[in-house]
Parts: C-alpha cells; structure tokens; sequence
C-alpha cells in the first residue's frame, strides 16, 4: 500500500494540513497557528513519505522541517522551481499567488480535460482560467465581500458597517439592505458576469468555488457550481505527486 503523504498550507490566520493516498483526502486538521508549530505534532502516526507546504510567511525554513526529516519525510516547499502538472502562461509568475497556482493544480486534479473557472473567495476574490488542455490563462483579483462592505463603510462619513448576508436578488429596500446588494450581490454577479463573459470561449466552462466565502456565494449563484473547500489543498497533492 502506498504511504501517505501531506500538504500544508500555511496562511495569514491559519494553518490547514491535508492528509492524502493515491489522491484521495483522509483527514484535515485546521488550527489558528500561522507559524506552524504544531505541524509536526500533527503529522504523526504515521509520519509522511513526502510533503509540500506553501506559506505565506517569510522565506526561511520553518523550524518543524528538521523534525520532521529526522523521521524520514522529504519535504518540498511550493515555489517557482518546481514543475507545474499545466502550462502557465502568466507572464509576471514570480508575483503569482501560491494559493492560485494550488487552486488551479486542485481544478485540474478534480476535473481533468475539462475548461475551469477557478474562483476563490477569500479576503479577495480571484478568478483563474484552466483550459482543457492544461493551459493556465491568468485571471482577476478583485476585493472581496467583506473588503468591499468594509471600504464603503471607512471611505464615506455615514455608511455603516454591515455583516454579509444572503442576497435575494432584489433592490435594497434600506440602507443596509442596499449595501449587502452591492457588496454581497455585486460579488455575485461579477461571478457569474465572468463565467458567461468566458465561456463563450471555453465551451462547458465549469465554475469550482473555494475560500472562506464560497458557501455564502454559492447559495446565491443561479449557474451550476462545485464548492470544494478543500481545493487548495489538492492542488498541493498534485503538485507534490508531479514533483515526486
């Protein structure tokens, strides 16, 4: 049988560690520990064959690494040096976020030779194209749902501060119905803008949701989606399996 092997994705607030076999997802354990210090703990029992991390953090070696090749575990960190599983066509790739290449790694793990919007709506939105034959075109950043409720509040004198709520596709009828119609709503419908805006070029263009915000999101989308709330996480499997 072959042994497991790990992905850890290191964010701001959060650290998310994926457990995987032959591609399949077995466990993720998620705790407030943007330095990392319990991964070593986590990963026991057994101990992984290989792993790939990606943080948003400084470019030093974390201190869990030593521990964990004491054990026996190779561990390769996401970065421009390593061999993408698509062609990428974006022409600045050293500014790219390490969570949109994972993503899009993730979209072609789930739905291979198949067009990809791929959407994560997090602290902003990005929109990423994956075509069918593996091609990474580039994308959108954007702010997202509670960056643009947050603006709207602190650049005016007497808008307040809402929270997001479920859009129902109507007008505001207040003040703060119509701030969540803009905030909550303009994210919607800039989605789902996009996916008619590309798919007239990529027919049977799919939309796969992540980040924090994919639920909210979906639950308002009219167009058929896949929430994967995980999805960074098997991009990272990929990327290791590529690599390994």
């Amino acid at each position: 049988m072959k042994r497991e092997q790990a992905v850890i994705d290191i964010g701001n607030s959060r650290t998310k560690v994926g457990r995987f076999r032959d591609g399949e997802l077995l466990a993720v354990d998620t705790f407030s520990d943007s330095d990392g210090t319990r991964i070593a703990e986590v990963l026991t029992n057994p101990t992984p064959e290989n792993i790939i991390y990606s943080t948003v953090g400084p470019a030093t070696a974390p201190p869990w690494i030593a521990d964990l090749e004491a054990r026996g575990s190779r561990i390769v960190e996401l970065n421009t040096t390593l061999r993408l599983p698509f062609e990428n066509e974006y022409r600045t790739p050293q500014t790219l976020g390490k969570d949109r290449l994972a993503a899009v790694a993730g979209a072609l793990a789930l739905h291979p030779g198949k067009n990809c919007l791929v959407v994560d709506a997090g602290t902003c939105i990005t929109a990423d194209l994956l075509t069918a034959d593996g091609r990474y075109l580039g994308g959108n950043i954007s702010p997202g749902v509670r960056m643009r409720l947050r603006a709207m509040h602190a650049g005016t004198a007497r808008l307040p501060l809402v929270e997001p709520e479920v859009w129902d596709g109507r007008p505001g009828r207040s003040t703060e119905g119509a701030l969540r119609a803009g905030g909550v709503g303009g994210a919607v419908l800039e989605i789902e803008g996009l996916l008619r805006r590309w798919e007239a070029d990529y027919a049977d263009l799919r939309l796969l949701l992540t980040g924090g915000d994919a639920v909210l999101l979906a639950d308002m989308m009219k167009s058929r989606i896949f929430v994967y709330p995980n999805l960074v996480l098997y991009g990272l499997d990929q990327i290791l399996n590529y690599n390994v």
